[in-house]
């Protein structure tokens, strides 16, 4: 099933389907030792940056992956948010996110998670949504304060399953919200 690729927006953001174009933002966004120290995707130049996003767009293809760019109000590439849906009617959901330098400490991912958290419920409650889980390494600090920013709770301290799993995990959890 095709999912169409909406623009939502947040104070002073944007968050939009990715697109061809930004893979030499991308790329240049993964030159930080920190968002490649807390993400696992394989971005290492322009080409492996244009990979990415051509997989993020099968995503959205077939509504297993569906995976925004974050705009700041300049125009530039703020960040990244996703929603990964396990399996058509599932009750639950996976998202994630990351942001670039430039855009730390200033609110960014926990006002696009927000967003798409909302746009997740009200897309997906019709289809038994019921739960979105956000996963990631125990040691990420500032991950537990944006999912704690964005309404999530810590559910379960995961232990470490390596090698996919190196180090123990931080499970939070987000219910939608109840309509009585």
């Amino acid at each position: 099933m095709h999912t169409p690729q909406p623009r939502l927006t947040a104070p002073g953001l944007t968050l939009r389907p990715w697109s061809p174009a930004d893979a030499p933002a991308l790329a240049e966004l993964y030159q930080d030792a920190s968002l490649r120290r807390w993400t696992s995707a394989p971005v290492h130049d322009e080409p492996s940056a244009a990979a990415w996003v051509a997989g993020q767009l099968r995503g959205w293809e077939t509504g297993t992956r569906l995976a925004f760019a974050v705009q700041d109000a300049d125009g530039r590439l703020a960040g990244h948010v996703v929603v990964k849906r396990a399996a058509a009617g599932a009750d639950c959901a996976d998202v994630g996110y990351w942001t670039a330098p430039h855009a730390r400490g200033r609110g960014v991912a926990p006002r696009a998670l927000r967003t798409l958290t909302d746009w997740a419920f009200a897309t997906y409650a019709e289809r038994g949504l019921t739960w979105l889980g956000l996963l990631h390494q125990a040691g990420n600090t500032a991950s537990c304060r944006v999912a704690e920013k964005a309404g999530y709770e810590l559910k379960d301290v995961l232990p470490a399953a390596p090698p996919a799993f190196p180090q123990a995990g931080h499970l939070h959890v987000r219910r939608a919200p109840s309509n009585g």
